[in-house]
């Protein structure tokens, strides 16, 4: 039985009978974004109780962090940073939450992947196509902060696909490579088990052997990574230096976000050849079920999906995910149509 269902022009939104129960029982909304469609995507609930779907338009979106008020957002070669323009209580067309592009940094093409924002408010993302985790520049399209050891060079080559950025205690610590190569897109022979995860901190491999590893979160002292190759949610055993996986899910994993003792991942369909001949692909024919694409919600306690949200039309491959605290139904103001030139917002002094 579904519980909701959203329509638009070649796209389907279905969710699991609890999924909007879920929502409105933590007051939260969530929102995610997917490359090939190039949309972010806003999901909360309407007055009545049933899903609110709301998307943008930006070419190739992909990071997402959402801090308080602030949601900052990559794009094709921009960082775009959007803020609430709606005081507590207040309400635009019927949502509560109406983030609007107030500023951006042009960063040029660098297939930006995983993008954060530490405890001193520094922008900080995994710059793949130079191997590097890198800062915004107000004078340049990038600053590099930091490089595995076995890159040799800074380079515009993505020779190991370094993707994915953990946060401990607001400070960077941890980092995914799909592998530890120093070739030009060497990373795409060892898809099926050059994955590590890396401690920058001392430039030590806390874990190896995973297949295509993405979004890595420190959360309730533990380490959790997507092992997406195998479709694995789980978490590292830092004594052990082990992947201990959780729950198997339907799709390629990349996205994660925690609240409670819950888990919101993203899973995108296996299309194309990036995807083809991992191990995920024997798992699903072994289940005899299909890949799919959407959201996943996992009880960390029980260790099994417990909601999920489908996408099934023109989108079929998400990235990022974050979760929206304390906010109803959000919107977004894009630059598709005019109302970005007619909506005025005035500050206090």
């Amino acid at each position: 039985m579904l519980e909701s269902q959203e329509q638009s022009s070649g796209l389907s939104i279905t969710s699991s009978a609890n999924f909007t129960q879920w929502l409105s029982d933590r007051f939260l909304s969530l929102a995610f974004t997917t490359y090939q469609a190039g949309k972010i995507f806003l999901v909360g609930l309407q007055p009545n109780g049933n899903l609110s779907v709301f998307e943008r338009t930006f070419d190739r979106c992909m990071g997402l962090w959402v801090n308080n008020s602030s949601l900052y957002l990559s794009s094709l070669y921009q960082i775009w940073g959007f803020e609430n323009a709606l005081a507590a209580g207040q309400t635009y067309n019927g949502y509560d939450f109406l983030y609007i592009p107030q500023f951006s940094y042009v960063t040029g093409d660098l297939d930006l992947h995983d993008l954060v924002m530490d405890r001193f408010g520094k922008l900080i993302f995994a710059n793949t196509l130079f191997n590097c985790l890198a800062s915004v520049s107000h004078t340049h399209s990038f600053t590099p902060l930091w490089q595995p050891e076995f890159i040799s060079q800074l380079v515009a080559e993505d020779r190991c696909h370094l993707n994915g950025i953990a946060l401990q205690e607001g400070e960077v610590r941890y980092v995914t490579t799909i592998g530890q190569t120093d070739q030009t897109n060497g990373w795409r022979d060892r898809r099926h088990h050059g994955g590590c995860v890396i401690d920058i901190t001392n430039n030590q491999l806390i874990a190896t052997g995973l297949s295509m590893p993405h979004s890595p979160r420190w959360y309730q002292n533990r380490l959790w990574v997507l092992n997406s190759g195998t479709g694995e949610f789980g978490y590292l055993d830092l004594n052990q230096a082990k992947f201990e996986p959780v729950v198997f899910c339907p799709g390629y994993l990349r996205g994660c976000a925690l609240i409670e003792n819950y888990a919101v991942v993203g899973i995108s369909q296996l299309r194309n050849k990036t995807f083809s001949g991992l191990l995920l692909e024997q798992k699903l024919q072994q289940a005899d079920t299909e890949s799919f694409c959407g959201l996943l919600i996992i009880d960390l306690l029980q260790g099994e999906i417990v909601h999920w949200l489908k996408l099934e039309g023109v989108v079929s491959e998400l990235y990022d995910v974050a979760i929206l605290p304390n906010v109803r139904r959000p919107m977004a103001l894009g630059f598709k149509s005019d109302e970005i030139k007619r909506l005025i917002t005035i500050g206090q002094l």
